[in-house]
């Protein structure tokens, strides 16, 4: 198995793991204020990182203006797509948006192709389809949308805000990659660090902006709460790095469908941890993405 598949993997499970730490600070925080504990505490722990590769290997970066206005990119789109995700929690129709953002590693593709200038193969595609719709079946399973609602209303507000959400994450996950490699240098790793430290850093900024603004006493509130945001922190931080190694290594829209997996370790949480009842759809999506991942792989 190649590297930036077990990377993706690893990324995506710790993805699952981090998310299920913020569970704990979501009713002290703002959905805001949670998201904002992965950038503060992240960035800490990432800027080790990266000076701990940097002593291992002084080979030069190419720190152009290509790179500043990838990364910059990236992580503002990252911001925006949390911002749509969160204007879609005010809307009826929540459950519709999620599903729709799903789309992201087909909007990535198309990214990945109008940015970088990288073919997706016509097989890949199919893969992302196949992976797509069992992302579907796991996703409506648990909400009280049926397959007709979701087909039909992608019209509606919640629809476009889970387009635009999934678009945002897919231009943040492409420009990322974009970011990494007009670096130069032959250690991915090294460059996917020092992406991510610099992605962090804008958001950080942006994000305490926000906060200082908008939402008055929330900064209080996370450093009130920085033991739990300081775990958050970490598994975040971990997860990023797996990502941004493997988008550097590979094709974002692969990358991205591959780490299709974590929706799968979710189930399996449910079930295992949280004793919940497994329906019928949820195992066919589970299916589904196991197979759309295998093919891909094949191709």
């Amino acid at each position: 198995m190649e590297i930036w598949v077990i990377t993706t993997i690893a990324a995506a499970f710790l993805q699952n793991v981090r998310n299920s730490l913020q569970k704990s600070i979501n009713s002290v925080l703002s959905t805001s204020g949670a998201a904002y504990t992965r950038f503060a505490f992240g960035l800490p722990l990432a800027a080790i990182y990266w000076f701990a590769l940097r002593s291992q290997d002084s080979q030069p970066l190419e720190w152009e203006f290509e790179f500043w206005g990838f990364a910059a990119l990236g992580g503002i789109a990252q911001i925006l797509a949390m911002w749509f995700l969160l204007r879609s929690f005010q809307l009826r129709s929540f459950a519709v948006g999620t599903a729709y953002s799903k789309t992201e590693t087909f909007q990535a593709a198309v990214f990945t192709i109008v940015l970088l200038g990288e073919a997706v193969s016509g097989a890949a595609f199919v893969a992302i389809a196949i992976s797509f719709v069992g992302v579907c079946f796991l996703s409506l399973a648990k909400m009280t949308v049926g397959v007709r609602e979701f087909l039909t209303s992608w019209t509606n507000k919640g629809a476009l805000m889970g387009l635009a959400n999934g678009a945002m994450l897919g231009l943040s996950a492409v420009s990322y990659r974009g970011a990494a490699l007009s670096l130069g240098g032959d250690s991915a790793i090294l460059a996917a660090a020092a992406t991510l430290v610099v992605a962090l850093s804008i958001q950080t900024v942006v994000m305490t902006v926000y906060l200082k603004i908008f939402e008055v006493g929330e900064l209080s509130r996370v450093w009130q709460n920085r033991g739990k945001g300081t775990l958050v922190g970490i598994a975040s931080m971990l997860g990023s790095a797996g990502w941004f190694t493997a988008m550097t290594m590979q094709n974002v829209a692969y990358v991205r469908a591959v780490g299709q997996v974590e929706l799968i370790f979710t189930f399996l949480t449910a079930i295992l941890i949280f004793r919940e009842s497994i329906r019928w759809t949820e195992l066919l999506g589970t299916a589904l993405i196991i197979a759309g991942i295998l093919f891909l792989l094949v191709d």
